[in-house]
């Protein structure tokens, strides 16, 4: 499963006496981690980066804030936004504080082929007033444990993965000097200095953190991209549910739904493919709150749904919806692949 908060994450940390890190230095940090995580197949080419500088003394004094810069060819090309941006803020003088957090596409395995996530990792460096590094590397992905985020075991899906995962926080640990600090257990799992932990004599803390946790998470970062409304349709249902594919780019990014019952209607994100299906889902969900205006029941929002004019929501990719058992399913395949 993908999910839209990390699964785990670790840290190392170099420090000088000296004023020596610039952001170029955070920069080619980053771009070792990528190559790291590259060596083992675990990032692709794609992906963004953002930069940030602002005084150490006083975090309201921004000096740079740019998101969506586009990386280029590995390792970043020089001519590439993000290079051209780490140029700017290395000119910059004071005492700064600097964070370069790049989402890192890459693909995990499964018995039956590879699946790619558009943020399977991402990588955080900071640096603090020239004299503290501090990088930090998250992932997305529960293809690394024992017991995937819905609390099923997942021998083979391990077996193919938890060995890449380790030999690139080896390989990081070698760049950096030293192992790292793995996160704190969380909702999902037990970060360790090579993966994670085995759960499965203690079991998970949560049965189906996944399926606890990922609605809510969703749901919070799909309204913060909707303005408030009474005009939402009911988005629980207990039954059989029929959807739609909604696809951008040659990507399927999410799923416009309606409960068989007639009794509601949403939108389900494909995780995997990161932002882009949250920015399409907040298009498609304005497209049914415009239908719900007009009296439409939500079974006849489905059928007579229209495409956003907006350019992020994508066209809908059939020509009759497909159904399934529960909106559970439905979310397990979004969630999944």
């Amino acid at each position: 499963m993908i999910t839209s908060t990390p699964v785990g994450e670790w840290v190392w940390e170099l420090s000088t006496n000296s004023d020596e890190f610039r952001p170029s230095d955070a920069a080619r940090t980053a771009a070792g981690l990528w190559g790291r995580l590259a060596d083992q197949g675990l990032a692709v080419s794609g992906g963004t980066a953002a930069l940030r500088v602002s005084g150490r003394s006083n975090p309201r004094d921004i000096r740079m804030e740019l998101s969506g810069l586009g990386l280029g060819a590995p390792p970043w090309a020089p001519a590439s936004p993000f290079a051209r941006a780490v140029r700017e803020a290395d000119a910059l003088e004071g005492d700064l504080v600097v964070v370069i957090r790049v989402e890192c596409p890459g693909t995990w395995l499964e018995p039956g082929g590879s699946h790619r996530a558009e943020r399977l990792f991402a990588v955080q460096v900071e640096v603090w007033g020239g004299t503290l590094l501090v990088t930090t590397l998250e992932t997305y992905s529960d293809a690394w444990l024992t017991m995937d985020t819905r609390g099923r075991e997942q021998p083979e899906v391990y077996a193919l993965n938890a060995p890449r995962l380790a030999a690139a926080l080896d390989g990081i640990s070698a760049l950096l000097g030293g192992p790292p600090e793995p996160g704190e257990e969380n909702r999902y799992a037990a970060p360790s200095t090579s993966g994670f932990r085995d759960v499965r004599a203690e079991g998970p803390a949560y049965d189906d953190a996944w399926g606890t946790f990922e609605t809510l998470d969703r749901t919070r970062l799909l309204d913060s991209r909707l303005p408030r409304s009474e005009d939402d349709y009911e988005q629980i249902a207990d039954g059989p549910v029929r959807y739609l594919a909604v696809r951008r780019d040659d990507r399927t990014v999410g799923f416009v739904w309606a409960a068989v019952d007639d009794s509601a209607a949403g939108y389900v994100p494909r995780t995997a493919v990161g932002d882009a299906a949250f920015d399409a889902g907040a298009a498609w969900l304005t497209a049914l709150r415009e239908a719900r205006r007009s009296g439409l029941t939500p079974l006849a929002a489905l059928r007579g749904i229209r495409r956003p004019e907006r350019p992020e929501a994508g066209v809908i990719a059939q020509d009759a919806p497909e159904e399934a058992p529960t909106l559970d399913a439905l979310e397990e395949l979004s969630g999944r692949y």
